[in-house]
């Protein structure tokens, strides 16, 4: 593991085995690229980060794994975007996606292996998530794999509720001369559903667990109730693959959620994202997690290739 700078800053670097890792523990976590050297040579980005001009670009950069906590996506209170209504019943503002990536960090652990990281709130961090907590998050580090995990502590004297995730930008198409419709996606759910402006859930009635990358219809699709872990993306070309696990446990939570966006036709990358439920859990009451007074509970994905 070594430091390099970046816009000004420092940001850390680690080569393991064949993979390189680069990320930014102090801004969000973040983790910013994931890239793999073959023996022939070659080379391949799993994550990708796009070039940035300045620091204050990084909140909203389309690329690496930016965290969502403590909810993932948009939240709504009775029809009012970005706000979501706590549990003593009060209206409270929450920014798409959550407090997390736009908020600092403070290194717990480093070593050769991936770092560990623990969110330190400010005062809008509190006036939208207003509990006494600890969020860490640790990313561990392989020659062919990225573990996440998200871990909540609650230091409070009340349950707190939280539907975090991850927001991974995979390099896609990832082989020379190939296309979107050259790549495959299987995702194990019993249920899709989309994100109605409302903040309702509308389900997707007609879905196939199979299907091609380049389907229009997988944007913004909300997949969940998942039978098993595993996720494959896979090239026709070559055979070469992704493989997101979500959850650490057999039989995943039923509230556990896999979204797949991209920005459009022409994005150098397309996102497979494991989340802890769909959007808009505090009010559509759909992968809401608790965390009880003393308690600590986690969430995490790894992705192998």
């Amino acid at each position: 593991m070594d430091e390099i700078e970046y816009l000004g800053s420092r940001i850390l670097r680690w080569q393991v085995g064949a993979s390189t890792f680069l990320a930014w523990p102090e801004a969000g976590a973040r983790l910013m690229n994931w890239n793999i050297t073959y023996p022939d040579g070659t080379f391949r980005d799993i994550i990708t980060w796009p070039e940035l001009n300045d620091a204050s670009e990084l909140v909203k950069a389309r690329g690496g794994n930016p965290i969502l906590f403590p909810f993932s996506a948009r939240t709504f209170d009775r029809g009012n975007i970005n706000f979501w209504r706590d549990p003593e019943g009060n209206q409270r503002p929450m920014p798409m996606h959550g407090i997390a990536r736009q908020s600092a960090f403070e290194i717990t652990r480093v070593d050769e292996t991936g770092f560990a990281a623990k969110m330190i709130p400010n005062d809008e961090a509190y006036e939208a998530y207003p509990f006494q907590y600890d969020f860490e998050v640790i990313h561990r580090f392989e020659s062919k794999a990225l573990t996440v995990e998200l871990r909540l502590k609650n230091n409070d004297q009340v349950s707190i509720p939280w539907s975090a995730g991850n927001h991974f930008y995979f390099n896609l198409p990832w082989v020379d001369g190939t296309e979107r419709r050259d790549y495959a996606i299987s995702i194990p759910a019993n249920k899709a559903c989309k994100h109605a402006a409302d903040g309702s859930l509308f389900p997707v009635d007609s879905f196939k667990k199979t299907d091609s990358v380049a389907n229009p219809d997988l944007v913004d699709r909300i997949h969940y109730e998942l039978t098993q872990p595993i996720v494959n993306c896979s090239c026709s070309m070559d055979d070469s693959k992704l493989e997101i696990e979500v959850g650490a446990d057999e039989e995943p939570n039923p509230g556990y959620a896999v979204v797949t966006w991209t920005q459009s036709d022409a994005s150098q990358f397309f996102c497979i994202e494991p989340w802890m439920g769909p959007p808009n859990s505090p009010e559509n009451q759909v992968g809401l997690h608790w965390v009880k007074p003393g308690r600590t509970e986690a969430f995490s994905s790894t992705v192998r290739v």
